[in-house]
């Protein structure tokens, strides 16, 4: 056994501090940001497996949404309006209890009022006739006495924000009136609250602030919010709260030591709702939108719901679902969800009392859990072959989701699953990459590794200088990039058997290395059809950049003889598309001891991948940037666009090398110039001018397609001229 332990002694101290790590995260003692955003995912993930996906007709959504707001006009309707679809909703259709989730905090002075009150106090006050008009109309001018007439002795809980240091408003009575509670909640400093003659006739309000969770999700619901001291309940409480016959609400402190509490959850009445640290409730969502009955506001306010039981007898809330009225939230189901409908769930949730929690007791059990499954893992993993190891472990991973769910499901509790899964995979894969990078005999040779990506003349050429300790080892230098592309592949590669595939990709590479390798390159790897190749390392070339390009040539020039041979094989010929970048980059052997590779990484090469993608975009065969055009002045080159590629936030300009200035007719550079000419006119913005010139050119060269696309960008920018701070710079969204 000492043996063993001894034999094993490294890879348990290091599996005892992959466990530690853990547990600390657990205890909260080091929290990792890493590990909560991935229990984000976990706790969606069984949320989305366990929704029950019902209908709950007891709450029904009357919806301001696109159709009220064509019928009855934009938002915010007068309160006229509002008064009479509160008459309705009661008077016509019995509805039990009405949640506006909006707010009145300002007076509606829309009907005129104090206008013809100016007028029957100043130059109208002689006369009867006005006067006499104006008494018969003021009440029914007066919109906000309307609106708070029509919530007098019923049913209804308004809605209001806390917030910044402004007032406005009156709040309703609070919940708990105390100073001082050993409890933590979320603190306002300012208030949006509805107009003290709304507040004082109707039943009470709830604040509808709603916190999202650090990767800006919507998955629980402040209960209680302390303003100066006094604690406010939401809107879904207070709804919850009058649906049940408006019983005592209080905080469930449980003692854990002298003078020590821990708040668990709310009493309401006798129902327990689970509540965290901050008095917030978990939603229990149902399913996406669309798990209440809806109806348009404009349909009750006209009347036209024929089935009155519909509504008859139950709990209404008004809210908005429009899109632009800035209502809709990311909830862990849907990225747009309407935040009246977020209240619906949990006030269906207080009703049924199934709201999951999390109280503290659930931290110790999962540092049990760790504990447990970590020591076991620890102990037997080193004693088991690979292909054992993985099965077990995917087997403590089945058995632990099983569990977890289980207690999701009939005890409601959220146990935390993120950290347990990471112990799991995190020694599991430590284990089999210690036993295969570790204890392997089979270790690979590492000399001569540059000849397996250096062209033969440069491995001779540095074993000549050896004086200079060429080494493999990471560091940063300028170099060049090269991306290249086989066009339409896939619908190539379908139109072959594998065999004549293979065929064809091997008489394509072959060539095409042997003129990167001529031209001084060193192949990074292939990728499928694709090529990637880099120049100025090893060996230093000062003329990396020209040496790229007419590589880049060549196998443009190369491809050209090819396509005879391959129609008379019967292949189909194809193009392809070449990227060249010149930047600093980090360039050595990157890997591990037995799986390495001599490769350049960076964004410069990441921009050279971009650059080939977008030989697409412009209809060329290659692309360069203005680094790799500088270093190379002797080729004529003609300036593509200024883009911002995927990835990057700088914009860069690309350019197509069109030649050697030598070799180019002169036909041909007046061409470029007439081009030159053109984009001016389209950075400038004289849109007819770049439209006649872009025409122009593709009547001298209609087989151009990046004319027809610049006549069709400037088409586009004449229909709708682009914004004042517009720079030319063309973004693009793919890679």
């Amino acid at each position: 056994m000492f043996r063993l332990f001894k034999r094993h002694a490294l890879r348990l101290v290091i599996s005892l501090s992959i466990l530690v790590f853990f547990v600390l995260h657990a205890s909260k003692i080091v929290e990792w940001d890493f590990i909560k955003a991935l229990e984000y995912m976990t706790y969606d993930t069984r949320l989305e497996i366990s929704m029950p996906r019902k209908l709950d007709d007891r709450i029904v959504i009357i919806a301001i949404d696109e159709k009220s707001l064509s019928e009855i006009g934009r938002w915010p309707w007068n309160r006229s309006i509002m008064a009479r679809l509160v008459d309705q909703l009661f008077d016509t259709y019995n509805i039990d209890l009405l949640g506006i989730d909006v707010v009145f905090p300002e007076p509606d002075d829309s009907s005129g009022l104090k206008n013809l009150q100016i007028l029957a106090e100043g130059p109208l006050k002689d006369s009867a006739e006005f006067l006499s008009i104006f008494q018969k109309i003021e009440k029914t001018l007066d919109y906000d006495n309307l609106f708070a007439q029509s919530l007098k002795n019923r049913r209804v809980v308004l809605g209001y924000s806390f917030g910044d240091s402004s007032k406005a408003g009156k709040l309703p009575k609070p919940v708990i009136s105390a100073e001082e509670l050993p409890v933590n909640s979320y603190k306002a400093i300012g208030f949006a609250a509805n107009l003290p003659a709304f507040q004082d006739n109707a039943l009470t309000a709830g604040h509808f602030n709603i916190i999202p969770d650090a990767d800006g999700i919507v998955r629980r619901i402040p209960m209680l919010y302390n303003y100066k001291g006094q604690f406010y309940k939401s809107f879904s409480l207070a709804i919850a709260w009058a649906a049940l016959g408006s019983p005592d609400i209080q905080l469930g402190l449980i003692t854990t030591g002298e003078a020590s509490y821990q708040l668990e959850f709310l009493h309401l009445g006798n129902r327990q709702v689970p509540v965290d640290e901050y008095i917030q409730t978990l939603i229990p969502f149902r399913g996406k939108s669309g798990h209440y009955p809806y109806i348009s506001a404009s349909d009750v306010l006209y009347g036209r719901i024929k089935d009155k039981a519909l509504l008859n007898n139950k709990i209404v809330l008004l809210g908005t679902s429009a899109q632009g009225l800035s209502d809709l939230r990311a909830t862990p189901i849907q990225e747009n969800f309407p935040g009246v409908e977020i209240h619906a769930n949990l006030i269906s949730g207080l009703l049924d009392e199934n709201i999951m929690s999390a109280p503290d007791y659930i931290i110790g059990l999962e540092i049990i859990l760790l504990i447990i499954i970590g020591g076991l893992m620890i102990i037997v993993l080193p004693l088991l072959a690979p292909l054992i190891a993985t099965f077990a472990t995917l087997c403590i991973f089945g058995s632990i989701f099983l569990f977890n769910l289980l207690i999701w499901n009939q005890l409601e509790l959220v146990l935390p699953l993120a950290t347990i899964f990471l112990l799991i995979w995190s020694l599991f894969l430590f284990n089999m990459s210690y036993g295969y990078i570790i204890e392997s005999s089979n270790k690979r040779n590492l000399n001569n590794l540059f000849g397996h990506y250096v062209p033969p003349e440069l491995v001779s050429e540095m074993n000549k200088n050896l004086d200079k300790n060429f080494s493999m080892e990471g560091e940063s230098r300028i170099l060049t990039v090269l991306f290249s592309d086989v066009r339409g592949f896939t619908s190539l590669s379908e139109g072959l058997n594998p065999k004549e595939l293979a065929q064809l990709m091997n008489e394509y590479l072959t060539p095409m290395t042997k003129i990167i390798h001529q031209h001084r390159g060193t192949i990074d790897k292939y990728m499928g059809d694709a090529i990637m190749a880099f120049w100025g390392a090893p060996l230093e070339d000062p003329q990396h950049a020209r040496h790229a390009l007419d590589a880049a040539m060549a196998m443009l020039e190369r491809l050209e003889q090819m396509q005879t041979q391959m129609k008379a094989k019967g292949w189909p010929t194809f193009k392809i598309g070449i990227g060249l970048n010149t930047g600093q980059m980090n360039v050595g052997n990157m890997g591990s001891e037995f799986r390495i590779a001599y490769t350049v990484l960076g964004d410069a090469v990441n921009l050279g991948s971009r650059l080939e993608g977008l030989t697409k975009q412009y209809g060329v065969a290659i692309i360069v940037n203005e680094t790799t055009k500088c270093a190379v002045p002797e080729y004529i080159y003609r300036k593509l666009d200024s883009v911002k590629v995927k990835g990057k936030k700088e914009a860069v300009n690309i350019f197509e090398p069109i030649g050697k200035a030598e070799a180019l007719d002169d036909s041909v550079k007046k061409e470029i110039n007439d081009y030159e000419q053109a984009l001016k006119y389209y950075r400038q913005q004289q849109w007819t001018a770049a439209k006649q010139a872009f025409a122009k050119l593709r009547t001298q060269n209609p087989e151009c397609f990046l004319y027809k696309l610049y006549a069709e960008r400037v088409e586009k920018f004449m229909e709708n001229l682009p914004d004042d701070n517009w720079d030319g710079v063309y973004i693009h969204t793919t890679k």
